[in-house]
């Protein structure tokens, strides 16, 4: 679609929404910038989009549905909103900020999903194109909207895309060269409804591939390798468990490339970041960096100095003989669970949240001995503390701030011991995001 001239609707005024606003403006298109919220403040978006852009809050007006060409929605605004599905019916395009940044931007795509691992396995192979080429962006899910960059890009440029289900749902054309989804667990089902959707929507990375583009997928996950069966670009695998005919995989504590033969990558006790999740993470932008030309030796020289990303599993600092990690984007019990599996010492746990219809037994079963006391916040802490009851884990109690919650903590964490932020939900409701949650998490440790 020729985009210059268009009358565009942008739906949702999010940091997406304002950038998918901008890159049409100046691409020549009409565009509304609209969002239900009427408690928004107009003058601060204003600030951030071109002055040829109509901002409106508040009801949606419904001779918005009239002349319209094209309608971009955020990643937050679910696809099955009345508004959104009446637009579907008139044969309007409804595509997501990824979509309208992929026919507008230059470059290969490297894209990465997966329910967990994302934002660390985005951030390593980013730094691994960084090392080897000059016009590299990293952009989706992990902060930077791809939108905002998409004039910048050249046929030269490599772009490293995180992507979530939401974003996922609203593609049409946008085909990366290598995929990747790292794993598979229930997430968001208060948005998918139903798993099948969920997985659905994953696999939808892939779904303009050819055979001349890679995806890579988890060995280990059954979902992943009955997709992998069909996958129209070339499959190979990366698994934690066995050695792979043709893959990446961990022999003991040995990273191996099998894809043109067997070529050592690293010992995991060489990488800075703890967890077999984290192995994964590795082998997968591993996998993918290679299959794209990447010099092994700028892979390993990478790994070496690879130290993690914030709010995964993030060393904060030892007090008093007690180590706190901060896990705030441990947002579902399958995140957690990782966060768990990755201390190696006896552990006072901080959970809770906002409530995504997930499931919390498998992450009380996880516990293993190892967690001594959870300590439990926000809307989801009674459901969590029958689950824990349930698999009679019963070292529980309460609190309603998460300073309250820390000073329970530092009260019951003993020397030798762990304090643990890895809440297995979102953020929502006491916090705007993850981030600002673990950055709280962090002053309280930084003012002991």
């Amino acid at each position: 679609m020729e985009i210059s001239g268009k009358k565009v609707l942008v739906f949702g005024c999010g940091i997406s929404g304002e950038a998918a606003a901008g890159l049409l403006s100046e691409q020549g298109a009409e565009v509304i910038l609209y969002d239900g919220n009427e408690k928004l403040e107009k003058e601060e978006i204003r600030k951030k989009v071109p002055s040829d852009v109509r901002i409106v809050l508040g009801a949606f007006p419904e001779q918005f549905t009239e002349n319209l060409d094209l309608m971009v929605i955020s990643p937050g605004v679910p696809t099955d909103l009345p508004v959104v599905e009446k637009m579907r019916s008139k044969g309007i395009p409804i595509w997501g900020e990824i979509e309208l940044a992929y026919r507008c931007a230059k470059g290969d795509v490297l894209a990465i999903t997966g329910t967990n691992g994302k934002t660390t396995t985005t951030t390593l192979l980013g730094e691994i194109m960084k090392n080897w080429k000059e016009s590299v962006f990293v952009v989706g899910n992990i902060g930077k909207p791809y939108t905002d960059i998409a004039q910048e890009t050249s046929e030269d440029s490599v772009i490293v895309a995180e992507m979530s289900s939401f974003q996922l749902e609203t593609v049409h054309s946008f085909r990366p060269k290598v995929s990747a989804i790292l794993n598979i667990t229930p997430d968001h089902l208060n948005r998918h409804h139903t798993m099948e959707a969920y997985i659905a929507a994953k696999e939808r990375i892939a779904e303009n591939q050819t055979s001349s583009d890679f995806c890579i997928l988890n060995y280990e996950d059954d979902e992943l390798r009955k997709f992998g069966e069909r996958v129209n670009a070339e499959v190979l695998y990366f698994s934690s468990r066995r050695k792979l005919n043709r893959g990446v995989y961990l022999d003991g504590d040995l990273i191996v490339c099998g894809i043109d033969g067997c070529i050592p990558v690293c010992r995991t006790g060489e990488l800075q970041i703890l967890g077999v999740h984290n192995y994964e993470n590795v082998m997968a932008a591993v996998a993918m960096a290679y299959v794209y030309g990447v010099p092994m030796e700028v892979i390993r020289k990478t790994l070496g100095e690879f130290r993690g990303v914030e709010h995964r599993i993030e060393f904060v600092a030892e007090k008093n003989g007690v180590a706190y990690y901060n896990d705030s984007k441990g947002t579902n019990p399958d995140a957690a669970i990782r966060g768990i599996r990755a201390m190696n010492r006896p552990t006072v746990l901080i959970g809770g949240g906002y409530d995504k219809d997930s499931s919390y037994d498998e992450w009380i079963q996880a516990f293993d001995g190892k967690v001594k006391k959870l300590v439990l916040l926000g809307a989801t802490r009674e459901k969590i503390a029958d689950a824990a009851a349930r698999a009679g884990f019963h070292d529980v109690v309460m609190a309603d701030t998460l300073e309250e919650a820390f000073a329970k903590c530092v009260e019951y964490a003993q020397p030798g011991y762990a304090v643990l932020l890895s809440p297995a939900c979102a953020s929502w409701g006491m916090f705007k995001n993850y981030e600002e949650r673990g950055d709280k998490f962090k002053e309280l440790v930084d003012q002991l």
